[in-house]
């Protein structure tokens, strides 16, 4: 396929810092020239522009940096939009999963989809239920429609997904009040709990017969501490007890085989936490399982 790699430098959703380094530490782990080399053309189309942390207000502190990230996401759900429009395939790179709300905006632009999310955090708070008031833990509310109006409202107004179209997968850290929003809202969710129950197969399938009904298309949005941080020691937020090696794989290939993956998040690498790169480079070998690489 054609992929057209976004960067979005960007750590004003978390609350520590280095995170924006994270599209800089996944190019160098020689994302474009991996996907080249398992028949793919790939163009980088940069980065979004976006203010240093240091030279924004931070706002109200029950959500903070609304309106620069709010900029930034229509920014990006611009650029994404035009690269579907091109026919490319988005692969958008983090920076703390804010980014995502202007990624799924662009893209249905183009496309009804389902989202698959594969995180060890729910971010399904809103203003009113967030301990910290950092919007990376908003943002899957916000493509369902719930939160601030000034993000839900990206691209488009309203809410982007139907609720009942997404799926948490590898969740294990759940707030108390983004736990009655999920079920309210008819969310799909899959802990880890399920994981070790039911087995990553048939949790996977799971989620992608919940979410299918009505879309044309699956959106992937991979925080890479889903995965165990003894695999991925660069994340901001990381949470034992996640994904290992092989379930990560198995999870991007079983995705990859629907046919129906038609863009991709990878976010939340952290440089300035990592060991010599290996969550970046574990970020790329998970993109290419996603984008069809198999072992034979």
């Amino acid at each position: 396929m054609d992929i057209g790699v976004i960067g979005v430098p960007v750590d004003l959703g978390a609350d520590r810092r280095g995170v924006d380094m994270g599209p800089s530490a996944l190019r160098y782990a020689g994302l474009a020239e991996q996907l080249t080399g398992i028949g793919h053309a790939v163009r980088d189309l940069g980065n979004i522009d976006v203010p240093d942390l240091d030279s924004v207000p931070e706002g109200p502190q029950q959500i903070k940096y609304l309106a620069p990230i709010a900029a930034m996401s229509q920014c990006l759900a611009e650029k994404v939009s035009t690269a579907m429009g091109e026919g490319l395939f988005p692969l958008v790179l983090g920076g703390d999963h804010s980014i995502s709300v202007g990624s799924v905006a662009g893209v249905t632009e183009h496309r009804k989809v389902g989202v698959i999310w594969l995180d060890a955090h729910a971010d399904f708070n809103t203003p009113e239920t967030s301990p910290s008031g950092n919007m990376h833990g908003m943002v899957l509310a916000a493509i369902a429609g719930k939160g601030a109006p000034e993000w839900v409202n990206v691209g488009r107004e309203g809410a982007k997904v139907n609720p009942r179209n997404i799926a948490l997968v590898g969740t294990r850290e759940v707030d108390p009040g983004e736990r009655e929003l999920l079920l309210a809202n008819g969310v799909n969710v899959f802990t880890m709990h399920d994981v070790d129950r039911l087995g990553l197969p048939s949790v996977m399938d799971m989620a992608i017969e919940r979410i299918m009904p009505g879309v044309e298309g699956i959106h992937l949005s991979l925080d890479m501490d889903v995965v165990d941080p003894m695999q991925a020691p660069g994340v901001g937020t990381p949470v034992l007890g996640g994904f290992n090696f092989r379930e990560a794989h198995l999870a991007m290939e079983i995705l990859s085989s629907t046919g129906r993956l038609v863009s991709m998040d990878v976010v939340e690498v952290n440089p300035v936490l990592d060991t010599h790169n290996e969550t970046a480079q574990l970020g790329v070998q998970l993109t290419l399982s996603a984008m069809g690489k198999r072992i034979l």
